[in-house]
């Protein structure tokens, strides 16, 4: 079995780690991102897009629940979300998040604890914590 995916980065460097994530996952994912309040989940999938080539402007769809970014070059489509705010899985499901999940385009979720029943086995788990400098710690879980 390969060794789970893990790297620390210090915000200096984030769209350094931002391509390692995109080398190391590559094709079209669903990435769950969990972390406490702070931790940068929403700076990292900026960084993540800026990468992929999405020149729109990034920010967390917190009430909107998802937000959909496309890639200047190619026209690919990525969706963001953020579950921070949902009170009940009917939320998403009136969503219509499979639409979203099985498009075959890359995902990038916040608050995926929210919605754990939703999320497909294939989902790449990741954790940011922040550490007692500052560095962040992306691991797979």
């Amino acid at each position: 079995m390969d060794k789970p995916f893990s790297i620390e980065f210090e915000l200096s460097g984030i769209d350094n780690a931002a391509e390692k994530l995109i080398t190391s996952f590559p094709g079209p994912r669903i990435f769950a991102f969990y972390g406490d309040m702070g931790s940068g989940k929403t700076t990292f999938i900026k960084a993540i897009c800026k990468k992929l080539g999405v020149r729109q402007t990034v920010t967390s769809p917190t009430f909107a629940l998802v937000n959909e970014y496309t890639c200047n070059s190619s026209g690919k489509s990525f969706y963001h979300f953020d579950f921070y705010r949902v009170e009940d899985l009917e939320e998403v499901m009136d969503l219509g998040y499979e639409d979203y999940f099985f498009s075959g385009n890359t995902c990038f979720i916040e608050w995926p604890e929210k919605v754990e029943g939703l999320l497909p086995e294939e989902a790449v788990t990741l954790k940011i914590d922040v550490q007692h400098d500052g560095r962040r710690r992306l691991s797979e879980i």
